[in-house]
């Protein structure tokens, strides 16, 4: 069974860091592409970052020289640290598995196959 369990969220003030993980067992990690989408209240699930099974990385406009994306095949994790934080990044984050190695143009929720449970980040202002 596939599981993802992220971790790392918390309240931070405007301008400040904050390190997401998500360690994913049950699959065969390093043969997976990954990503994190977040959720704001009311609003739909969106894309923030993926990367693929090789290390390349991608990220939406909104979050591009602010956010990074990361992936250690020995520990099963994929990483997000996010800086310069702002009130508008709050949100939960859920990290997601692809059903192969390629995340390249997948940028919809049902690209993705297996998801977290979620982990808050709330940024004051």
């Amino acid at each position: 069974q596939v599981q993802l369990v992220e971790s790392g969220g918390g309240l931070v003030q405007a301008g400040g860091s904050l390190r997401l993980s998500c360690v994913v067992s049950g699959r065969t990690f390093s043969n997976y592409g990954m990503a994190w989408f977040r959720q704001a209240p009311g609003k739909e699930r969106e894309f923030t970052t993926s990367i693929s099974a090789s290390g390349a990385s991608y990220y939406a406009d909104s979050v591009k020289g602010r956010f990074t994306i990361s992936r250690d095949n020995a520990k099963n994790t994929v990483y997000l640290q996010l800086n310069s934080l702002k009130p508008e990044d709050t949100a939960v984050y859920y990290c997601a598995s692809v059903s192969g190695r390629i995340v390249f143009g997948k940028r919809r929720a049902t690209d993705y196959d297996y998801w977290g449970q979620g982990t808050q980040v709330t940024v004051s202002s």
